[in-house]
């Protein structure tokens, strides 16, 4: 079990790794504080990216006394090869650290070996921690483990609809269906995902921004990139300072897109296209996670949330499995629902 001051550092290695400015993409975001055997804060340091000291590097730097007899407390096992830098398990074990309290196992067959290397060292290694901080770090780097597993990006598709599963009214309108609780939440996911993917068609349609904004109309500290897919024409996407990068897709392949932001080092897709674009992904079983934002409201004609997916009967329909329901409410406006589902994967047949 860990002490208070152990669990106090985890929340706070966890905080670091998340800090708004290191980048996303192909390298986990980690954690580190380091504390005296009295439970003293001596240092802390994290992941800012390729090429960077890791966060077990970072935090011994950062030592002002000797660590000597200390623990480390990180979000991932420290790793135990040779890269850009050298091993973190080695660093830890030369450095003289007594106890090495890890969050989350390192799912890189390539990196892992840390938790093995620190043991044979006599360092003494705790894996059970509190399950609120274990599910922390495995969200802080889902995206990057997600590739990992599949070589390609977590795919996360948003879509606003009313109850009678509309997302624009038969003329075309459709800001806002949802209310500013929202819309402001849709920024924040934003936030956490590398790339943000529309179509060619919504690009020409609604000429959105794709950015990451505050409620005030200022930019998050952390853009994403801005895909549009497609081979049809569009619009240059605004340019405003601060803004990610925009890239063209010029495919209507979901998986060759995919390929593509993969190897940009893209590991978390914000798919908030359409939708034919939702629909492409959903038949190619493409998507990974569906956030739905359920107005309270009907239009009972208009443009329908998913275009055709190519079912025809009712045994062939796409399930989904309810993960969380949360309101959403605003201090004007409607209080929407927030449905987060996963599509369940269907059984391989029978082998004959």
């Amino acid at each position: 079990m860990l002490k208070d001051a152990e669990r106090q550092a985890l929340r706070r290695a966890l905080e670091i790794a998340a800090d708004p400015v290191v980048p996303l993409g192909p390298n986990p975001r980690v954690g580190c504080v380091l504390l005296s055997p009295a439970g003293e804060v001596l240092a802390e340091g994290h992941h800012r990216g390729a090429g960077t000291p890791h966060a077990e590097a970072d935090a011994l730097s950062r030592a002002t006394v000797p660590v000597t007899g200390a623990t480390a407390v990180v979000t991932l096992e420290p790793c135990n090869h040779v890269g850009r830098t050298g091993p973190c398990a080695e660093a830890l074990i030369e450095a003289g650290i007594h106890r090495v309290i890890i969050a989350r196992r390192d799912p890189n067959p390539v990196a892992s070996g840390g938790i093995q290397r620190l043991r044979e060292a006599g360092i003494d290694v705790v894996l059970d921690v509190p399950d609120d901080l274990a599910g922390a770090a495995a969200a802080l780097n889902r995206g990057w483990e997600h590739g990992l597993r599949h070589e390609r990006p977590l795919v996360t598709a948003k879509i606003a609809l009313t109850l009678d599963g509309r997302a624009a009214a038969a003329d075309g309108t459709s800001q806002w269906i949802t209310g500013p609780a929202a819309r402001e939440e849709v920024h924040l996911l934003r936030t956490t995902c590398d790339t943000v993917l529309v179509g060619t068609g919504t690009a020409r349609i609604d000429h959105p921004a794709l950015t990451a904004r505050r409620p005030d109309g200022t930019l998050h500290p952390r853009q994403p990139l801005r895909a549009v897919m497609g081979i049809g024409e569009a619009p240059t996407l605004p340019a405003i300072d601060g803004a990610g990068e925009e890239i063209r897709l010029l495919t209507r392949d979901p998986s060759a897109a995919l390929a593509e932001l993969f190897d940009r080092g893209a590991r978390h897709v914000l798919l908030e296209g359409g939708p034919t674009l939702a629909a492409a992904f959903l038949r190619e079983g493409l998507v990974d996670e569906l956030i739905l934002h359920l107005a309270p409201t009907l239009l009972g004609a208009g443009r329908p949330a998913v275009a055709d997916l190519s079912i025809t009967t009712l045994t062939d329909r796409l399930d989904l499995d309810l993960v969380d329901v949360t309101p959403l409410r605003s201090p004007e406006g409607p209080t929407d629902l927030r449905l987060t589902l996963r599509p369940r994967i269907r059984p391989s047949p029978p082998a004959n």
